[in-house]
Formats: structure tokens, sequence, C-alpha cells
């Protein structure tokens, strides 16, 4: 029997990461998924998956991941899908540098460390896919989403650029682009929004309240709202088209964003756009 594909999937303790990591594993690649808590790491390990420890804001827990995957594959690696991210809400005037360095460490620079000690490997080899897991806010703004938006605008830059410059080594990179999604980062955001943005002395309150009250009720309700599985759609064909797509916009109001973008007047558009959030 071949050697089964071998993929490194961060952020897989819940919503897209964990639901990809699982469909990848039932379609016969070798997952490695990564989480932060032991307990959603002995889920992955429970459900078969070989999981590591990864945080991305340590540069550390970066190397011991690739250093630990390369010794099990004997030093080869065929795709990595760059997925864990945080979302750090809050009008910008209320974001100190500080809450915008955090966020880029954990979804740019995290990234950015772990991409480039995975390009040796697949440039020795002569192939590899990389997919980064993005956002439609990375192409569209979003009130209230400022910080993660400009996370999101940064990786899209960062990683054109490299597809660029890989091509010839067989090498691809793509960028995923998922508008609403069923995930816990709206939750999982909470703590950060909660830590960092003054509420009660913002002249931003009234909306803030009213997120929170949504938040708190359940979120957001949306016909548009996809599964996970709709990434794993779109990720399959990254990782084994022959000649995959640079961008992959995922839901129905996504693709509505880049074509308004795409289609109308600035002006119209970022008026029709400036009553998200």
């Amino acid at each position: 029997m071949p050697d089964r594909r071998t993929i490194i999937v961060t952020g897989a303790s819940s919503g897209i990461g964990a639901a990809c990591a699982l469909s990848l594993a039932r379609d016969g690649w070798r997952v490695f998924a990564t989480a932060r808590k032991p307990e959603d790491i002995a889920a992955l390990e429970n459900d078969g998956i070989e999981a590591f420890y990864l945080d991305y804001t340590e540069p550390q827990s970066i190397a011991a991941l690739v250093d630990g995957v390369l010794e099990r594959t004997g030093g080869r690696l065929d795709a990595l899908f760059n997925n864990g991210a945080y979302a750090q809400a809050g009008a910008v005037e209320d974001l100190s540098v500080q809450a915008l360095r955090d966020q880029f460490e954990a979804n740019f620079f995290g990234w950015h460390d772990l991409t480039r000690r995975i390009v040796p490997v697949m440039r020795r080899q002569g192939h590899g896919r990389i997919v980064h897991c993005s956002s439609i806010l990375g192409l569209v703004p979003i009130a209230y989403r400022g910080a993660y938006a400009a996370s999101k605008h940064a990786l899209e830059g960062l990683m054109l650029c490299q597809r660029h410059e890989l091509r010839g080594s067989g090498i691809h990179v793509s960028l995923i682009e998922p508008g609403p999604v069923h995930s816990k980062i709206a939750s999982n955001g909470l703590a950060w929004f909660l830590k960092n943005v003054d509420i009660a002395n913002s002249v931003h309150r009234a909306a803030y309240e009213g997120q929170l009250a949504r938040l708190k009720a359940g979120g957001t309700v949306s016909r548009f709202k996809l599964g996970p599985q709709a990434v794993y759609k779109v990720l399959k064909h990254a990782l084994d088209s022959h000649a995959p797509r640079p961008h992959y916009v995922v839901t129905l109001p996504a693709r509505i964003g880049v074509a308004l973008k795409r289609l109308t007047p600035a002006s119209i558009f970022y008026r029709l756009t400036a009553g998200q959030g």
C-alpha cells in the first residue's frame, strides 16, 4: 500500500479545522492536527487523528510541531492547512496597539513562521500544497471587525506574493475566504473583546451591547450560514486539483460581497457594507 498523503491541519479543536481534519482522514490522508487544550488534543486522538499542541503565539510550539511531524513522516509533508485563529472584535478606535499586536501574533506572524518552516521541506521534495483559511473580511470591510480584517488583509497580501515566488517549484498556494460558517469563532473571541474593549466608556457602547445581546441569544441567525463541510469541499479542490485556484470564496454572502466590490462604484459599495457588523 503506498504511503498516505500527509497534511498538517491547525486549529482543529472545533469548527472548520475539526471538520476538515476528520474528513481528510476519512478520505485517506494521514492527518496531523493541532489544538491548544489537552482535552481537545485527546478528543482528536480518540478519533484516530495524530494530534499535537500548537499555539501560534509560541514559536517553540511551532518548531516542536514541525520537528515532531517530520520525525514521523521521514522528513516529508504533502500539505499544510493553516486555519487556527481568533477574532478580536471592537471599533478600531477602541483597540490598543497591544490588542492589535496580539491579533497579528496569532493570525499572521505565527502562520508565517509555520509556513516558512514547511516551504524548504516541500522544495526539497519538489511538490506541496499550502492552503490558508483567510476570510471574506480579508477582501470586504465590516464595522467592528478591524483587527481581524487587518490580519486577514495582511495574510492575503503576504501569501499571494509568496504564491508568485513559488512558481515552478511544484508548491501551490491557495486562500479560502469563507463568509458565514458555523463555528465557535464568535464565542471564542468574546473573552478577547471583553478583555481589550472598555464597553462602558466607548462611543460605540450601544452597538456593542446589541452585539452582545445577539451573541447571548445564540448569535445571528442566517439561512445563508453553511456548515464547515462547505470549506472542506473547496479545500479538497485546492489539495487535489492540477490547477488549484488562488482564491476560494465560500458562501453566498461572501460571493455577493466580492461581486459588489468588483462591479459597483466604491462610494456605493462602502455604503452598502457600512451597516454590517
